[in-house]
């Protein structure tokens, strides 16, 4: 048994198979790489650990809980999937001030430190529809780690990143890794993948194949 344990999942949408059987268990602890081409599957497979999308078949246990069943979203969870979605008009700290109210889990402080964690200045007032792709990525980032979940899923957290953009987040997430978390990531980048997953798997039309 993983953090994570996908058994048998399918996903259909009107008439297209986009998952086939997928069964793959994802252990606690360690980078988990996903990779495939644009429309292979992975960014749904990843809906669906989230709970954001039910499967037509099959089961997902996230830390000991059936997703859709026990849970309807598994708690203890930071994600980015797609384009992080912020107010426009609101400064980056003022954004995720108003999500990390929802759960009310975290202070000023914790929220300040997780956008200083990831190369943002907490006192900076200029409004996110002002940053560029890559200080979006970092914000969304900084929203995924701020109530210091167990389990980070990452789809594609690199986009617009410079060179040592890139750099500071590898290692980042590695020290996150040692911290004990549980991360999965989707990479069109086969370096990313290499220097930071334990484990990989590809998707190709909705199958995954497990290769490291």
């Amino acid at each position: 048994m993983g953090i994570i344990d996908i058994n048998n999942i399918d996903l259909t949408i009107g008439k297209t198979n986009i998952l086939k059987n997928i069964t793959v268990s994802f252990d606690e602890g360690k980078i988990h790489g996903l990779i495939g081409r644009n429309g292979s599957g992975k960014t749904m497979l990843m809906k669906c650990i989230c709970g954001f999308i039910k499967p037509t078949g099959g089961e997902i246990t996230v830390d000991g809980k059936r997703v859709g069943k026990d849970v309807d979203f598994p708690k203890n969870m930071g994600i980015i999937i797609e384009t992080p979605g912020f107010i426009p008009y609101y400064s980056g700290y003022k954004n995720l001030k108003l999500l990390a109210g929802l759960n009310n889990k975290i202070s000023k402080q914790e929220i300040k430190k997780s956008m200083e964690q990831v190369g943002l200045d907490p006192d900076l007032k200029r409004h996110v529809k002002k940053y560029s792709l890559g200080m979006r990525q970092r914000l969304g980032l900084a929203q995924a780690i701020m109530e210091n979940p167990k389990i980070l899923i990452l789809d594609e957290p690199f986009n617009g990143l410079d060179k040592d953009g890139v750099a500071d987040m590898r290692k980042y997430l590695l020290e996150l890794k040692e911290r004990g978390k549980t991360i999965l990531i989707a990479s069109h980048s086969s370096e990313d993948i290499e220097i930071l997953c334990d484990t990989v798997c590809e998707m190709d039309k909705g199958v995954l194949t497990k290769i490291k």
